[in-house]
Order: C-alpha cells, then structure tokens, then sequence
C-alpha cells in the first residue's frame, strides 16, 4: 500500500492559476489534486487516459467535444458532483467564479506528470 499526503507534494503550476499534485498511484490508476483559481482556464486538450474526478469545494465549468467554443457542451460541477471523461475526448474547463476550486482527478492509465507535458 502507498500512502501520500498532499502536505507531502509540490504542486505544479500547469497553467495560470492552476495547480496540479499527483498522489498515489499504482501501475493502473493515479490521483492527482487539482486546485483551480477564480479565472484560471485550463485549454482545451486530450489525452489518452480516462478521467474522473470529484469536486471538494468551487464551481467548475467543463467545456467539453465540438470543434469549437460555440460547438462544445458546458457542463456545470460544484461541490460534491462527480464526472467522467473518456480517453481522448476534447475538453477545457474555466473557473468563473470567485471561489478557488479544489478537487481530485483519478487517471487510468497513470498520468506520469501534472504538467500536461511528457505524457
């Protein structure tokens, strides 16, 4: 069994306002704690793994498939909301509230780097 505290990481700034601590993981899965600030907007991006997270506190606001701004769907989460993203779907997300957003993401398979770099 790994154990991990968040006091035990660093977070990594992977976009303005947004913080990123990966957690336990296995060979399988990982968590990663997110920590999104009133305004911060996480571009629209894919990847490989499945996703789904729950949010602790905050509102976020997923953006998510369609070829554009207008063609993507919103989609609402705040405190207690759970959801799923599949692998390689497009998907963006924006704080607009005055609330920084605090969550949780669990990733199969493990995302190696919260920076969205090196995947």
């Amino acid at each position: 069994m790994e154990r991990v505290s968040l006091t035990d990481r660093e977070p990594a700034e992977a976009a303005d306002g947004v913080h990123l601590a990966l957690l336990a993981g296995t060979d399988s899965m990982n968590v990663q704690h997110f920590e999104i600030e009133p305004g911060a907007v996480v571009e629209e991006h894919s990847h490989p793994h499945e996703q789904t997270g729950y949010i602790c506190s905050g509102e976020l606001t997923f953006l998510v498939g369609g070829d554009d701004r207008d063609g993507r769907t919103e989609i609402v989460c705040g405190p207690g909301d759970s959801y799923a993203i599949p692998g390689d779907q497009p998907h963006a997300a924006e704080n607009r509230s005055d609330e920084v957003v605090r969550g949780v993401d669990i990733f199969s398979p493990p995302r190696k780097d919260p920076s969205w770099r090196g995947e």
